[in-house]
């Protein structure tokens, strides 16, 4: 049975290589090869199925073996050498220790006084979740006899290869891949399940089954049910700070389970924050959704409020990225899976343009748009350097791609309208429509060039529109957004419901343009995000003051009050367009007197008080951050964050009525 069993490993095993033939070399007797193999890595990665395979490799070639499991060793030192014993006595033996976390108290108490006691010709294999401690790697006695391998997921040839075998039929492999990725544990138990969670449509789902399996091989025991919700944050944020943690998460004290957040084997760390393995964030997503699919889209929601609170009230250098966290939280919807890529192959970051990127960038213009193009490239580079983007590979430092975005004051400079022809046909669209007024501007995505994959849904793309509609939401008078196409067509299909085909076509040099814009002012930028996630059409602009669907009327009370400070954004928000502002005799002044008048309105009902505080202190007040206003009250800042998001429900309940039957 066991040799039957050995031959079914072999025929199962892929990958790890490197592992196996640096073994093999000391079993064999090479001088140079390593006396100790400490192999780490997250739940489900394959450790212990490495350490078998490598437990064949030494019983065929004839070695005595001790196998232990760290589950089953206890804290008593003695114990752990009296079932390692052969170990110390008889030449050859290879121990391995499997589970090596749940001793890890042994580790040096086995470098300083096991392990130097090893009989001759012996290897030690440990597997654990965790990492050694640094000292042994850097030790100069340990150095050369210790050999430390992270083990990482499969590539995607080495997982697809599992898929195939397993016989996965092709159409349900790039779901299954989705959901795995390439951690071995999830691989098996997708493969072992088949097609059993494939429904009508065909579309594979991990059952109950696999869910409790991989909770439990790759996360292991949760201690609170606190925890168990900083997970199901972890696993729909795109990165998960402290800060973030705090915020949604309001009634718990964020810090230590952010500290127990960030010590779990499957967390990687970024500049940015913790984000789980692949395997581990879709089995927590997944699993969530199955057992209570209300909490999902609670949570789900809670995190894309507070990224739109960022978008709203965050300094500028903390925005950039705040729209891909949100569209990352809706990736499965149906517009951005057109739209957006969420491949991490090739990344890419951006940084300014510099005057020694000029002719790369002239270059590409060039080679993609032709000529003329070119021209206006260089044109637009002189007249606004500041509008572009370059974007390097993060492995090489290589320039791969540039993009522009304008901003273009009205009234239009007229060499801009005479020497660009998408810039002209942009303005004469805002004429034929509604029209700019002075003080206002519009935004021109205007050039996205990226040679190795031109137009079609990229990183690029990606990064170029957050960065635009994170500008759009920034941006103090802004009138009109716009995004330039070549592939019209095929793009106007891409935005349906997002952005208006304007119709116009634009000819530069042998190429036509596609033109499709959004009015700012008519819909308000996060009402525009949300619309953009959801199922719903994007409502068309009304010609004049209306009732805007709740959804858009509560994001201009919250932009209303964002802009309090800033007499010329407030004259711009949307809650100016309201039919609560419709017949003011001076709608600025009269508005922000109604707005305060409301707020202090709150008070009336008992449970309204400390949200009107909130309120106050956060927006009213002067406070020069959120941080500040709850300093300012006295309160733990996730206590203020609870009156505040109250006081903002209340407070839109109250004008929203006043919008549908009584504005005055």
């Amino acid at each position: 049975m066991g040799e039957r069993l050995s031959r079914a490993r072999v025929q199962a095993f892929v990958g790890r290589d490197e592992e196996l033939g640096r073994f093999a070399a000391a079993l064999a007797g090479d001088p140079q090869a390593p006396f100790a193999f400490y192999v780490y890595g997250p739940g489900g990665i394959g450790k212990s199925t490495l350490l078998r395979r490598l437990a064949d490799h030494a019983r065929a070639a004839g070695r005595l073996l001790v196998e232990l499991d760290g589950r089953f060793v206890s804290r008593d030192p003695a114990d752990f050498e009296r079932a390692a014993g052969p170990f110390l006595d008889v030449p050859g033996t290879v121990l391995f220790v499997d589970s090596f976390e749940h001793c890890q108290w042994l580790e040096s108490w086995l470098w300083h006084h096991f392990l130097p006691r090893a009989a001759d010709d012996t290897l030690v294999v440990l597997g654990g979740r965790r990492a050694p401690q640094p000292q042994w790697a850097a030790d100069p006695a340990w150095s050369r006899l210790l050999d430390v391998s992270e083990l990482g997921p499969f590539s995607s040839e080495q997982a697809r290869s599992l898929l195939v075998a397993a016989e996965i039929r092709p159409e349900l492999r790039d779901r299954v891949l989705r959901f795995a990725g390439g951690n071995p544990l999830a691989l098996s138990l997708a493969a072992a399940a088949g097609s059993a969670g494939c429904g009508r449509e065909e579309i594979w789902a991990p059952t109950a089954d696999v869910l409790r399996t991989l909770l439990a091989g790759l996360i292991g025991e949760v201690p609170t049910a606190a925890h168990r919700r900083a997970l199901e944050v972890a696993a729909q944020a795109h990165s998960t700070s402290e800060e973030l943690l705090a915020a949604v998460l309001p009634g718990e004290d964020a810090h230590p389970l952010f500290a127990w957040l960030r010590e779990l084997p499957f967390m990687e760390s970024t500049l940015r924050g913790l984000h789980p393995h692949d395997a581990a964030r879709e089995t927590l997503a997944a699993d969530l959704r199955w057992r209570a699919p209300n909490a999902f889209e609670s949570m789900r929601q809670r995190l894309a409020d507070e990224y739109l609170r960022i978008l709203r009230e965050a300094p500028e250098e903390r925005v950039w990225t705040v729209t891909d966290d949100l569209f990352y939280l809706f990736r499965e919807g149906e517009r951005l899976a057109r739209l957006r890529s969420w491949s991490r192959e090739d990344e890419v970051h951006d940084r300014p343009l510099h005057p020694e990127d000029i002719d790369v960038v002239l270059r590409m213009a060039a080679e993609t748009e032709g000529p003329a193009s070119a021209e206006l490239v260089r044109y637009w580079a002189q007249a606004q350097p500041e509008a572009f983007s370059v974007y390097r590979l993060v492995s090489t430092g290589r320039i791969v791609a540039f993009t522009a975005r304008l901003v273009l004051p009205s009234p239009p400079d007229p060499r801009d309208v005479a020497t660009d022809p998408v810039v002209a046909a942009a303005w004469e669209y805002t004429r034929a429509t509604a029209p700019v007024s002075p003080g206002e501007h519009i935004g021109v995505s205007r050039f996205s060039v990226y040679p190795e994959q031109y137009q079609v849904p990229s990183r690029v793309i990606d990064l170029s529109s957050s960065r635009a509609q994170a500008e759009a939401a920034r941006a103090r008078g802004r009138a009109y957004g716009f995004a330039v196409f070549r592939d019209a067509e095929t793009w106007a299909e891409r935005v349906r419901g997002t952005l208006q085909d304007t119709g116009a076509r634009p000819r530069v040099g042998e190429y036509t343009y596609g033109l499709f814009g959004v009015d700012w002012r008519r819909l308000p930028v996060e009402a525009w995000l949300m619309h953009f996630i959801s199922a719903t059409e994007m409502p068309a602009a009304p010609a004049g003051p209306s009732p805007l669907s709740r959804a858009a009327f509560d994001q201009a009370v919250r932009e209303a009050l964002a802009h309090w400070r800033d007499a010329v954004a407030f004259a711009a928000c949307a809650l100016l367009r309201t039919r609560l502002a419709a017949d003011l005799g001076e709608p600025v002044g009269e508005l922000r007197a109604l707005l305060r008048a409301a707020v202090d309105e709150l008070a009336g009902d008992p449970r309204g008080v400390r949200a009107r505080d909130a309120l106050a202190a956060g927006y009213l007040s002067g406070a020069p951050t959120q941080e500040a206003a709850a300093r300012r009250l006295g309160l733990p800042y996730g206590t203020y964050r609870r009156h505040l998001r109250q006081g903002l429900d209340l407070l839109c309940e109250a004008l929203w009525e006043r919008e549908l039957h009584d504005p005055r």
